[in-house]
């Protein structure tokens, strides 16, 4: 038998799940609503998290510039994403929503700019 315990973090409630495995069949308990029940199962099965950062950027009012991945990325990748966004330098202009890098790491992710950013002279 497969057991853990984790917190969830689909909405605000932050409801205390408890999640085993028996006879490859999972089992929630905990969870005010089905997304707790959803949450609990792929979090043992596949975990993923949208990863917010930052990038530097060149010739903008601030040094560094907000990023996200679009969607979520596997959690065991969340290293290996940071080293790669580490290594990148951006020139301003820059619109919120502009592709970063494309395809981070071959997960079918883009990297996107959370937040606008004019040239200055």
């Amino acid at each position: 038998m497969d057991k853990r315990e984790i917190i969830c973090i689909v909405c605000p409630m932050g409801c205390h799940l408890r999640v085993r495995k028996e006879e490859g069949k999972y089992q929630i308990t905990g969870n005010t609503c089905k997304r707790g029940e959803a949450y609990g199962i792929k979090e043992m099965t596949n975990p993923t998290r949208v990863l917010p950062t930052t990038v530097k950027i060149k010739n903008a009012f601030l040094k560094r510039l907000p990023v996200k991945t679009n969607e979520p990325i596997p959690k065991e990748l969340i290293f290996k994403c940071m080293e790669k966004i580490n290594t990148i330098e951006v020139e301003a202009p820059v619109k919120m929503g502009d592709v970063i890098i494309h395809n981070i790491l071959n997960t079918g992710v883009d990297v996107v700019a959370t937040k606008t950013m004019g040239r200055i002279q």
